[in-house]
């Protein structure tokens, strides 16, 4: 049966009855968890296992953002606190920061894994300037697109090796934006020639991933009416065109406040303008009405892209990854800074 091209969150711990009707009868392709989901292991592998009941797909992907630092859904006691973006940078540098950065997500993934959780929000490719919202800041690997490319690389090899998919995020680049998209909507004046030779250059490196994720951003050099989530143009010209990537782009969450309109007004613009897949997170149900209402189901090249993203999971992680060592090894290397 075919799915609609939606990822929607739930309101708490467990599926109350309704939820479970409207994910039945609403068939989102997947689902993303927030810390009002997470209580304990068993509880957020039983929760797992509800949602993909609902749908009748075993292998409908779990969605969570887990980076570390300020964004960890799962953290203590039973899950290890992870560090910041920008701490794997300053505790190795260039040379040994790579190494606990895939080592880091590694372990990560070990944890969502045997959670049921099969996608994780990350790595985060924006690149910060002075100046910017500090709604990105020590979540970037570094300052240069470079650095900020070798340890997005890094993650995400960490996370595909232990059966994780990784979303790069947020495409084209959120890290010159001056407002938090949460709460505004972020105006960028950069030059177009600017934007390809900084904030672009980490997506464009790592265009061969699966999955990525928009920004709310306007580039007024290419588009100034509206957010890269909702421009024809940035979609076409920059994400399928500069940066070539041909992985499933979702969107940011529909529900945050640089959006404006009404729900099913915000999901048909995000689809108009190219993106493959809506994501709603709060768990509101009036709102996860208005944008299954006017969400297509999931076919064509979307579905081609969600297909071709799923087949990039490994579903048995190599043999051999001591998870107690591999623990010691990164706490090490932490502490050697």
């Amino acid at each position: 049966m075919t799915s609609l091209a939606l990822i929607l969150g739930c309101a708490g711990p467990t599926l109350s009855p309704e939820e479970t009707a409207f994910f039945r009868e609403t068939r989102p392709w997947g689902f993303i968890l927030f810390k009002r989901n997470i209580v304990s292991p068993e509880q957020v592998r039983a929760l797992t296992d509800a949602l993909r009941e609902t749908v009748g797909r075993a292998d409908a992907p779990v969605l969570i953002d887990q980076e570390g630092g300020r964004v960890q859904r799962m953290g203590p006691p039973h899950w290890p606190a992870y560090p910041s973006g920008r701490r794997y940078l300053s505790a190795g540098g260039l040379e040994a920061g790579p190494t606990l950065a895939r080592l880091g997500a590694r372990l990560m993934a070990h944890d969502l894994a045997a959670a049921g959780i099969t996608v994780d929000c990350a790595p985060v490719l924006d690149v910060p300037v002075p100046g910017a919202s500090d709604v990105i800041g020590d979540r970037a690997y570094g300052t240069d697109p470079e650095t900020v490319a070798v340890f997005g690389r890094a993650v995400a090899e960490g996370l595909l090796a232990g059966g994780v998919l990784p979303v790069i995020k947020h495409m084209p680049g959120h890290g010159r934006a001056t407002a938090d998209s949460h709460l505004a909507l972020p105006v960028v004046e950069a030059a177009r020639e600017e934007l390809e030779a900084r904030d672009f250059r980490p997506f464009r490196a790592l265009r061969d991933l699966p999955l990525a994720m928009s920004a709310h951003v306007v580039f007024s050099a290419i588009d100034p009416d509206g957010p890269a989530t909702t421009s024809a143009r940035v979609i076409a010209e920059v994400v399928r065109g500069t940066i070539g990537f041909d992985g499933l782009l979702m969107t940011d969450d529909l529900s945050m406040k640089a959006l404006s309109g009404s729900f099913r007004d915000r999901t048909r613009a995000a689809f108009r303008a190219g993106c493959d897949v809506a994501l709603h997170c709060n768990g509101e149900r009036a709102e996860m009405e208005g944008v299954a209402a006017a969400a297509p189901a999931l076919a064509g090249t979307a579905l081609r892209r969600a297909e071709a993203a799923l087949a990039h999971l490994n579903r048995a992680a190599a043999p051999g990854f001591d998870v107690a060592e591999a623990r010691a090894r990164l706490e090490a290397g932490l502490a050697a800074a």
